[in-house]
């Protein structure tokens, strides 16, 4: 496999694992009927834009990169609210 096939399925499957987190998103959603959002939609936004920043890197794609680059800080830092609410409703507050 030549070096820019490798980097297409990189690409390929960290947008494959980005638009799954709004399958899963519906599903856990119509699931509880009601709109939710499961811890595991922004692990796969951690994981399938971190996959995608790499590529728009690898590809030196300045807008691409840019907007990557700020959705994974965005995805990281409501990870960090979410773990934040788990372990204070462990500890009972």
């Amino acid at each position: 496999m030549t070096s820019n096939a490798i980097w297409l399925v990189l690409g390929l499957v960290g947008q494959v694992i980005f638009v799954g987190r709004f399958v899963l998103q519906w599903l856990y959603s119509e699931y509880k009927k009601r709109s939710e959002v499961p811890m595991a939609f922004w692990y796969a936004s951690l994981l399938g834009g971190a996959i995608l920043l790499v590529y728009a890197i690898y590809k030196r794609d300045p807008v691409f990169i840019v907007g990557q680059a700020g959705g994974f800080l965005v995805y990281l830092r409501n990870l960090q609210w979410r773990l934040r609410e788990r372990r204070a409703l462990a500890r009972g507050e």
